[in-house]
C-alpha cells in the first residue's frame, strides 16, 4: 500500500510547530514521517532521546510511522552499534534510514533487531549494494529503501539514473520511497541551503502535485515524502488528492464545458485503446456511455500536441470519445478542443501507452 509522508527537523523548529504540522498531515491521510539525526549537533544522547521521543509519541497518536536518517558517524557519536539499536527502541522509532551504509552483511543483520525497526537503505547508489544486502537474507518486510533528496540546485538525480535505480529496487521486491519538494516560502531542510528539496532535479520548480503525479506515473515508487518543512495545507490537500498509480493530468480549459463534458472528463474511467495510434491516445468507452448525449460542436480549432478533445455530435459513430493529441493534425469540426495539458505536465504524456488507465485532476 502506497503512503504519503512529511519531514520534520526538530533542531530547526519547536515541538509545538512540529506537532501541529503532524496533526495537519494526519488529517489529509499522511502516514509516515522522515526526520534526521545527521544534522543534530551539540546535544547529549539523553537530550536527543527526550526531544525525539516526545515528537514520536505524538506521531504515533496519529498512527504515523517515524523513520530517522542516520549514518555510521551518528552511531559513533551516540555510542550506537549495528548490533545494539536500543537507542532507537527507547525513543519509539519505527525505523532508521542509513544515508551511508556498512558492509551489506551488517545491514541484513540489523533487520533482526529486537525492536522491530525497519532498516531503510539509500536507493540512490545504482550499484550492487542493495543486491549484496539481499544476498545476506535480511528479515522479510524489514528491509525497505528510500531515495536521497538534494538541497543544492542542479544536483538532483537525472531522470534516466533515477529510473535505473528504481527498477533495480523493484526487481528486488523492496518498498521504495522518493522525495518531492514543497514550494512554500521559507520552507527548509536539514542543512542551511534552501533551494528546494527533491529527489529528481526536473521536479525542483514544479507544483508539488505534478511532482507526485509524475512519480506515481512511473509505477516504480511506493511512498512519496515531502522533504522540506513546512508544506502548506493547500499543498497537502493537492497531494492527498493524487491517486496512487494513476496517470492523471490537469487541463487548461479553453471554454466552459457542458455538464455532459465535465462528467465525461472527470467521472468516466479512461484507458488507452490497445491498438494505439501515433496521433492520439483514444479513450473509446465513453462513446457507448454517452451515445445518446448532446455534445454540440465548440472550439473546433486545429489540433496540437497535448490537446484534450471530446468528439462532438458531428461524428455520430464516434461521438463521446475522448482523445489526448500526440501529434499536430487538422480538425474538420467534429472534435471539441476542451483544453490542453499544461506545459509543465507534458512529460506525463510519455506514459500514455496501450491499455494504460488515465484520468484528470479537477
Amino acid at each position: 500500500m502506497s503512503r504519503l509522508g512529511i519531514s520534520i527537523y526538530p533542531e530547526h523548529s519547536t515541538p509545538d510547530k512540529d506537532k501541529s504540522y503532524i496533526t495537519q498531515a494526519a488529517k489529509y491521510g499522511f502516514s509516515r514521517i522522515f526526520t534526521c539525526l545527521l544534522s543534530v549537533e551539540d546535544k547529549s544522547s539523553d537530550e536527543i532521546k527526550a526531544e525525539f521521543k516526545d515528537i514520536i509519541d505524538h506521531a504515533h497518536s496519529h498512527n504515523m510511522e517515524v523513520i530517522l536518517d542516520v549514518a555510521p558517524f551518528v552511531f559513533e557519536r551516540l555510542g550506537i552499534t549495528y548490533d545494539n539499536l536500543s537507542f532507537f527502541g527507547e525513543i519509539g522509532a519505527d525505523g532508521i534510514r542509513l544515508d551511508e551504509g556498512f558492509d551489506s552483511l551488517k545491514e541484513a543483520l540489523m533487520t533482526y533487531n529486537p525492536y522491530d525497526l525497519k532498516i531503510e537503505i539509500n536507493s540512490s547508489f545504482g550499484n550492487e549494494y542493495l543486491t549484496n544486502i539481499v544476498s545476506h537474507h535480511p528479515r522479510q518486510g524489514k528491509l525497505v529503501t528510500c531515495f536521497n533528496f538534494y538541497p543544492q540546485k542542479y544536483s538532483g538525480m537525472a531522470y534516466d539514473q533515477f529510473i535505473k535505480c528504481a527498477k533495480q529496487v523493484k526487481s528486488l521486491n523492496l518498498v521504495n520511497a522518493a522525495f518531492v519538494s514543497s514550494n512554500a516560502e521559507n520552507s527548509y531542510g536539514p542543512w542551511p541551503v534552501n533551494e528546494g528539496l527533491c529527489t529528481l532535479e526536473m521536479h525542483r520548480d514544479l507544483p508539488i502535485d505534478v511532482q507526485v503525479r509524475h512519480l506515481y506515473a512511473t509505477s516504480l515508487i511506493d511512498d512519496v515524502i515531502i522533504a522540506n518543512a513546512y508544506a502548506t495545507e493547500e499543498e497537502m490537500k493537492s497531494v492527498a488528492q493524487c491517486k496512487t498509480g494513476m496517470l492523471a493530468f490537469k487541463v487548461d480549459f479553453e471554454y466552459d464545458l457542458s455538464d455532459v463534458e465535465k462528467e465525461l472528463l472527470y467521472e468516466h474511467l479512461h484507458f488507452v485503446r490497445g491498438d494505439m495510434s501515433g496521433y492520439m491516445a483514444r479513450s473509446t468507452q465513453p462513446r457507448i456511455t454517452y451515445k445518446d448525449a448532446d455534445i454540440k460542436p465548440q472550439n473546433t480549432r486545429d489540433l496540437k500536441r497535448g490537446d484534450v478533445i471530446i468528439v462532438n455530435n458531428e461524428y455520430s459513430r464516434y461521438k463521446g470519445e475522448l482523445h489526448i493529441v500526440l501529434e499536430d493534425m487538422p480538425n474538420d469540426g467534429r472534435k471539441n478542443v476542451v483544453g490542453s495539458i499544461p506545459q509543465n505536465e507534458m512529460m506525463l504524456m510519455e506514459f500514455l501507452q496501450p491499455w494504460r488507465t488515465f484520468g484528470f485532476v479537477k
